[in-house]
Parts: structure tokens; C-alpha cells; sequence
């Protein structure tokens, strides 16, 4: 996942093993952006299925 890469790089160097209370929220949203694309992936594939 992009935005858990871009973390762990940013941290892996030992600076910290922590993340921020924004960033753990800005983290979340970035995930939910993502789950939203895919649950509307799907119902365009179960439209397209129901008219098949």
C-alpha cells in the first residue's frame, strides 16, 4: 500500500518507530480513498454483469 510505504521509508532509518496522531489519521484517510475506489469498482462490475 502506497501510503504505509512512503511511511515505513520515511522511518526505517531509526529516526522514530512511531507514527504522529495525524499521521495515523491522515494514513486512515488515504486507506478509505483507496476502499472507496474499490467498492465502486465492484458494483460497476456487478452492473456489467447484470446486464450481460
Amino acid at each position: 500500500m502506497k501510503c504505509y510505504q512512503k511511511l515505513c521509508e520515511q522511518y526505517a532509518c531509526g529516526e522514530r518507530s512511531f507514527l504522529t496522531k495525524e499521521e495515523k489519521v491522515n494514513m486512515l484517510k488515504e486507506y478509505k480513498e483507496q476502499l472507496d475506489k474499490e467498492v465502486q469498482a465492484v458494483q460497476e462490475k456487478i452492473e456489467g454483469v447484470g446486464k450481460g
